[in-house]
């Protein structure tokens, strides 16, 4: 199972893109909201979730993704649940993925301490150490980052990729005419 975290303020385009490709894959994938299952993103989109983040087993996720938004990256980092269930499901050896300014809760986290990554552009010094690359989706090991809502598309074939390796992530880009 992977859960996408929407919080109040998320980018759409960087939640709706990954969910439209990873279902495209046979992934499951399941929004999970935090405080509610309605959620309103930064351009006015009110998204219904599938469940309440605080109420779900996002530790047993077989990969959590992190859309930026300033808006819900403010709300990831208001939940306890969700930062805990993120550090759980790295520690555990599980996929965690953030694009625009959700990597900055990696950093936070300590994860991406050394590792390859990038984030929206002019975040970077909220990265800590990270080795930031400059590249629309970036994977070190268990972390995947993307730059914002304009590498939605590379990021979300990063993520299929990671999960079902590259014949899949080519198959869907095909079926999509993926431009990139």
């Amino acid at each position: 199972m992977v859960y996408i975290i929407l919080g109040k303020g998320f980018e759409e385009a960087e939640a709706l893109v990954p969910c439209d490709l990873l279902r495209r894959a046979g992934i499951d994938v399941r929004f999970a909201g935090i405080g509610g299952t309605e959620i309103t993103g930064s351009r006015g989109i009110t998204l219904r979730a599938d469940c309440v983040a605080e109420e779900t087993a996002l530790s047993d996720a077989e990969m959590l993704v992190l859309p930026g938004g300033l808006g819900g990256v403010a709300s990831i980092r208001a939940s306890k649940a969700v930062l805990s269930a993120v550090r759980k499901v790295y520690d555990q050896g599980r996929f965690v993925a953030a694009i625009c300014a959700a990597p900055t809760v990696l950093a936070q986290l300590g994860i991406t301490d050394g590792k390859n990554a990038t984030c929206y552009p002019g975040m970077e010094d909220e990265m800590g150490s990270a080795k930031m690359q400059d590249a629309p989706a970036v994977r070190d090991g268990k972390i995947i980052t993307g730059r914002a809502a304009g590498a939605a598309f590379d990021f979300a074939l990063a993520l299929i990729t990671a999960l079902r390796g590259q014949d899949a992530a080519q198959k869907v880009a095909a079926d999509i005419v993926y431009c990139g």
